[in-house]
């Protein structure tokens, strides 16, 4: 075969890959907008091929019905990029306090991202087995993270006495798992940012030693500050009389 032709080959073949990422892509999108509105039983193979503008044919054959694209939206949450970012973050970190904070915000954020999903998941798990081994492998996932954050704490020395990694994990899970943030902004109708101060500062009071409680960086800075100062006066001399 010519250079010329293997060229104009590729150019077929990357376009055909181009055209079936797409329509993956939009039969993906379709669902999650249908399953959130209307739930994962109630929606039809045919009604999402409509949303996504493509056969109910092509719906099963490039994403597996209705089964495959909720498997699709699991991967899609609970492998997200953000997960593996945060986890190397909290790796790197060296404040206790820090972790927790950065722990919850970025929970928050997964929670704003893909929250709907997760709602799609649960409600579905019960009376479902894709959507049932789904929320568990999600579940895996989810709380190896927040292993990460428990056993960076322990490594630091944060937690408080009678506290290990896997008591920690079981405490985070309590406030950072699925019913934290859902609880506080669907049930109480707090704002996201109201439920993520109560949280962090919850996670902070349930696991940190008493003197890393307060110990974030700003914390450390103003006591530094502070001590400075109660220094400097000490060694002042007074005023002549």
């Amino acid at each position: 075969m010519s250079e010329q032709a293997a060229n104009r080959s590729d150019g077929v073949v990357s376009r055909r890959a181009e055209y079936a990422e797409a329509t993956r892509r939009a039969a993906i999108d379709a669902a999650r907008r249908l399953f959130g509105k209307k739930g994962y039983f109630a929606v039809t193979v045919n009604e999402i091929a409509a949303e996504a503008r493509v056969s109910p044919a092509t719906v099963y054959a490039v994403n597996g019905g209705k089964q495959g694209l909720l498997r699709a939206l699991i991967d899609e949450w609970s492998i997200a990029p953000e997960v593996s970012a945060t986890t190397e973050r909290i790796e790197s970190l060296d404040d206790p306090a820090e972790v927790v904070r950065y722990l919850t915000a970025m929970t928050r954020q997964m929670r704003q991202e893909y929250g709907d999903i997760m709602r799609v998941v649960i409600a579905a798990a019960p009376h479902d087995k894709t959507a049932a081994d789904g929320l568990a492998l999600a579940t895996r996932r989810y709380r190896a993270g927040d292993a990460v954050a428990a056993r960076r704490l322990a490594d630091l020395g944060a937690l408080r006495d009678g506290i290990d990694a896997d008591e920690a994990l079981d405490i985070l899970w309590f406030y950072l798992g699925y019913a934290g943030f859902f609880t506080l902004v669907d049930d109480n109708k707090w704002s996201y940012t109201k439920a993520e101060e109560w949280l962090c500062a919850a996670v902070r009071q349930a696991l940190l030693a008493p003197h890393h409680y307060n110990a974030g960086p700003a914390a450390r800075t103003a006591k530094m500050r502070a001590t400075r100062g109660g220094l400097s006066a000490k060694r002042r001399p007074n005023p002549p009389e």
